[in-house]
């Protein structure tokens, strides 16, 4: 006979007030495989996942653990039945340390009087030390976001799980970093741990899993063995259409702009990065690419005072801009869209249209000071139609979308104060294929509007694909400029890592 499944889904509906998230959906997971699980954002996979995690209670159906039915009440529930769960989003105690975030469930277990920080500190190493080199004893608040993401794997490697579901866990991951955990996760197999990996990184479904079942709207749509399908199959599947081009055209040589909308010059904070300069043409979409921890974020924050800067100079069409603090960047035209979505991308409590109307609220407000929520409902229902957001209304709280739906709220803040300018630290994170698309093309209209974009990513299809010219950063430092020609995997690695020189960013281009 053959062995029950260690988890089996049949028939789980889950609805939020009208909208509902599952719809009779059947899921299976043997023991000892990595079962991915796939679909657009809204789709309802992380739905699922909260369900079986004991996060969210289904309205109906069955949940049933090497073929006994059971009832997952809570995160407690779940974690003794051995089902640990890696969040898409980041769910640490800033102000713990990493050590006992780790550890934070089987300390709140232990009923001994006094706390043996010593031995916390060690075992936490030893887990840690699997992933990354990570000074367990570090405050998590004081760790970059990609670290944090280590740290969300390390506690759920802690647990003896059967069952690990991660989340999109490589989107912050560095290349080496996303390499080790996939170790990992073989090893885990091999010892008959069970995983569901979430991921629209097609090739490490294809690189890790056993089977694929792709979810559409909230319903469930197929499962196959990964070796009967290829990657444009699964696409099709999920999107329920061909997408015949991820990436919009880029511009042609006869409509390269020469005006500049946006110079940086020469730069620093003194510490994270140094001496950066480049130009911005009307119509194009730039690109900064390197290493996570290169310094990308923090030019980008320094640029739109988010970071203090020590030396350089801000030119918006040719007139310096005194920008000390982030609302000087908006008044002058330039926003950022954070890598932190949850953090600082979005207020997760608030409604979709006052999230999207925040950045600039006296365009909405009345000389009586009081806020015209036709004009701010009107503003937020362009935005979610052009950006195709999938939602309730307008009036939900933003934390009722899923993460890609989150960030398309996040985006169309920074597009609702009409700026000039838009640094964009990885935009698409998080976010499935046919939102990719609508995102990229998006982009592609605002600079033939005349907006200047400049993207930072770490996923090298998407600069290559999307953007005309690249700078590579490395060490705080423009390290190479490509051109449209010169654009390849292989030269921004090589940039990147310090093996190969480019030609230094033209400051007349």
């Amino acid at each position: 006979m053959m062995a029950e499944p260690v988890l089996t889904i049949r028939g789980v509906t889950k609805h939020f007030g009208a909208v509902k998230a599952l719809t009779d959906v059947d899921f299976t997971l043997e023991r000892g495989e990595v079962h991915a699980l796939c679909g657009e954002n809204g789709a309802g996979k992380s739905t699922l996942m909260n369900i079986i995690a004991g996060v969210l209670q289904p309205n109906e159906g069955e949940i049933r653990i090497d073929g006994k039915a059971v009832r997952i009440s809570s995160p407690a529930a779940a974690q003794s039945l051995g089902i640990g769960l890696v969040h898409q989003e980041i769910a640490l105690c800033p102000d713990a340390t990493v050590a006992e975030n780790m550890f934070m469930a089987a300390t709140n277990r232990r009923r001994a009087p006094v706390m043996n920080y010593r031995a916390l500190e060690r075992d936490a190493q030893a887990v840690m030390n699997r992933l990354a080199a990570i000074d367990v004893r570090r405050k998590v608040a004081d760790l970059p976001i990609s670290s944090q993401q280590l740290v969300e794997i390390a506690k759920a490697l802690t647990l003896d799980c059967r069952v690990l579901i991660l989340d999109e866990p490589t989107a912050a991951l560095t290349e080496t970093e996303a390499q080790q955990l996939f170790s990992i996760i073989r090893d885990l197999k091999a010892n008959g741990i069970s995983i569901i990996y979430i991921s629209h990184r097609m090739a490490e479904i294809f690189s890790l899993c056993d089977r694929v079942t792709v979810f559409r709207d909230g319903r469930y749509v197929c499962t196959d063995r990964i070796a009967d399908v290829t990657p444009d199959d699964v696409v099709r599947r999920m999107v329920g259409r061909e997408i015949t081009q991820l990436y919009p055209d880029k511009l042609g040589a006869d409509e390269m702009s020469g005006e500049t909308i946006l110079e940086v010059d020469g730069i620093g904070d003194g510490a994270r990065f140094h001496d950066v300069s480049f130009r911005l043409r009307k119509g194009e979409i730039l690109g900064i690419g390197g290493l996570i921890g290169s310094g990308r974020t923090e030019i980008a924050e320094g640029i739109c005072g988010l970071r203090p800067r020590t030396a350089g100079a801000v030119r918006l069409h040719g007139q310096a801009r005194p920008i000390r603090v982030y609302s000087d960047a908006v008044k002058a035209g330039i926003v950022y869209l954070s890598e932190d979505r949850k953090g600082s991308g979005v207020f997760l409590e608030m409604s979709i249209a006052q999230n999207i109307s925040v950045l600039d609220l006296k365009v909405f407000t009345n000389r009586a000071g009081l806020l015209n929520g036709r004009a701010e409902a009107a503003l937020a229902e362009d935005f979610a139609r052009r950006l195709a957001v999938r939602m309730g209304g307008i009036e939900a709280p933003v934390k009722s979308l899923s993460g890609g739906n989150q960030q398309k709220v996040a985006i169309a803040k920074q597009l609702a104060v009409k700026p000039k300018v838009i640094l964009m630290d990885e935009p698409t994170r998080g976010i499935d294929v046919g939102a990719k698309t609508e995102i990229h093309r998006l982009l592609r209209e605002l600079a033939r509007s005349g907006i200047g974009i400049v993207v930072i990513s770490s996923e090298m299809p998407e600069l290559l694909g999307l953007c005309d010219r690249l700078l590579v950063v490395r060490e705080g430092r423009i390290a190479g400029e490509l051109g449209p020609e010169e654009m390849s995997e292989e030269a921004v690695i090589r940039l990147a890592s310090g093996m190969g020189t480019a030609r230094a960013a033209d400051h007349a281009a």
